[in-house]
């Protein structure tokens, strides 16, 4: 497991990190994005998603766990937010299975709250650290 490092990430340059964290992910269907509250991880997922070619507008999931995206392309792609789950059978409910082993890109905000889920599977963890009020350190490593 090798970490890397992308610092003093704004506004201004937030393109240029997703592309980079889209190549960093070498083929990664789980993507966890960790980072205090404020961080901005719904930001990122955001400009990830536009770099993939995904033209609809973009946001948090907050209270229905899960958002599905169409690229250019026709791939699909989901993005969820643990945040509020009170129990990790909400997560069972949704059918999480046929999001993760779909073969397609899940973008997952909050995993700690999921993490037994997440034991022994093959990850892509992006951790943002709020290093300034308008500047971010990102950190990438895969887990297999």
């Amino acid at each position: 497991m090798q970490t890397k490092t992308l610092s003093n990430i704004t506004l201004d340059n937030l393109d240029d990190a997703a592309r980079w964290i889209i190549k960093e992910s070498n083929g990664r269907f789980l993507w966890c994005f960790y980072g205090e509250m404020g961080a901005g991880k719904t930001t990122l997922i955001q400009g990830i998603c536009k770099a993939l070619g995904i033209t609809q507008e973009i946001t948090s999931p907050t209270f229905s766990l899960v958002n599905e995206y169409q690229t250019a392309s026709r791939k699909t792609i989901y993005h969820f937010d643990f945040y509020r789950i009170k129990s990790i059978d909400e997560v069972y409910d949704i059918g999480y299975e046929d999001y993760f082993y779909s073969n397609n890109i899940c973008l997952i905000e909050w995993p700690s709250n999921i993490s037994e889920l997440l034991l022994g599977e093959s990850v892509f963890n992006i951790t943002i650290n709020k290093t300034s009020e308008n500047t971010r350190d990102l950190h990438v490593e895969s887990i297999v």
